[in-house]
């Protein structure tokens, strides 16, 4: 990493990268009824062209590692910065459902590559700094969705066409890309806190190896079920189960995303003080408290203080476990690939788990969200300290 005045310019540069990452993800989501419409597709056709990119990017998690290695982090994290943008665009100007579906599942695959690029490319900037950056980065991220998310908001209320409004952000985003490539780290060495693993048999490191990658996928795909289940599911809790308008069914994603926007921008000095393995544990207790509060008790001001705790509560746990892949023993990215493998896992059975739970007789929605949720702290909580200790504990 560069010193002085051009290891900061990395650092902005790789914040701006994460800004815009999050900002095309919020401006597909926000408008993708919209999206449907145009396609002339039904929500069920729309729900099964997104799992579709789910199951494609869960492919793409095997290969991101390889590409990585070969090609190198910053060309893997510019290319795929053009092919995501320009999947924006395609997406924008869908109007059948196989088109709609080829885009999706191009951005799906893309936005793989460019998570698993930038978040090892902040782990190493993070371990060189005098104080990490991570889940700054993670909060710039989250920002970013937010402003997504607004514009996105703004653009439909004066009925801007998707296109156009695709195309513009789509545009800015390859444009800003452009400007900071030449500031990202421009060539990938072994992790600062990387270690070898220790010699032996053949058989122990791959046993090993492969404790290390089932411990990420796992503990990565228990957090990301609590980010699935509140963030499209908190709203159905309070229309459905306490009867709350339209507006506060939306206000509880803005709740939640607030939250934990603001936990990973303060994560940073939370880990300094109090050490990765006890800021994400304490995280995990306050998102349990969240859950308990969101989906029990019939009261709309408790599930959105519940909701804002979980949000807060999770914030500090995607930073620590992309960290902590980053430092896995093993190839560069393959860490990140296992990580990814369990991300993209959750995206595939957590709305399945709470819609087919929610739908029964005798369950709410609320109640659907606690039964996925609390077993999954459960492990995470299991396997949380052996991933923080990798790679010393191997």
């Amino acid at each position: 990493m560069r010193s002085g005045d051009s290891g900061h310019r990395t650092v902005l540069a790789l914040g701006a990268q994460f800004f815009v990452n999050g900002f095309i993800y919020a401006t597909l989501v926000a408008r993708l009824s919209e999206v449907r419409d145009q396609a002339g597709v039904s929500t069920a056709g729309l729900g099964l062209a997104l799992s579709a990119g789910s199951l494609v990017a869960l492919t793409a998690s095997f290969f991101s590692g390889v590409a990585i290695r070969r090609a190198g982090s910053r060309p893997i994290l510019v290319a795929g910065g053009l092919f995501y943008a320009a999947a924006l665009v395609g997406i924008g100007a869908s109007g059948s459902a196989t088109l709609l579906v080829v885009t999706l599942v191009v951005l799906a695959a893309f936005d793989v590559f460019v998570d698993v690029a930038m978040n090892l490319q902040a782990s190493v900037i993070s371990a060189l700094r005098p104080r990490p950056v991570m889940s700054r980065m993670h909060g710039v991220w989250s920002v970013g969705a937010l402003a997504g998310g607004v514009t996105a908001a703004g653009a439909a209320q004066f009925g801007v066409p998707l296109i156009a409004h695709y195309g513009g952000v789509a545009g800015v985003a390859v444009i800003a890309l452009l400007i900071i490539a030449p500031d990202l780290l421009p060539s990938d060495q072994p992790h600062p806190l990387q270690q070898l693993l220790t010699p032996g048999s053949r058989t122990k490191r791959w046993t090993l190896l492969g404790a290390a990658a089932i411990s990420l996928a796992m503990a990565n795909a228990m957090a990301e079920t609590f980010e699935i289940a509140t963030g499209e599911w908190a709203g159905l809790r309070v229309r459905d189960d306490l009867g709350a308008g339209a507006g506060i069914a939306a206000a509880t994603f803005v709740v939640f995303t607030v939250a934990m926007a603001s936990g990973r921008l303060f994560g940073d000095h939370a880990t300094s003080r109090l050490g990765g393995a006890m800021t994400a544990r304490g995280g995990l207790a306050i998102a349990v408290i969240g859950v308990l509060l969101a989906t029990l008790p019939g009261s709309v001001i408790l599930t959105l203080a519940g909701v804002a705790m979980i949000g807060l509560g999770i914030s500090v746990l995607a930073p620590q476990l992309a960290d902590a892949a980053a430092r896995a023993p093993g190839r560069p990215g393959s860490g990140f690939t296992a990580l990814f493998i369990g991300h993209r896992a959750a995206g595939l059975y957590t709305p399945a788990a709470v819609g087919i739970l929610a739908s029964s007789s005798v369950l709410s929605v609320g109640s659907a969200m606690a039964l996925v949720m609390i077993p999954s702290a459960i492990v995470l909580a299991c396997v949380i300290g052996f991933v923080l200790r990798l790679p010393a504990r191997l």
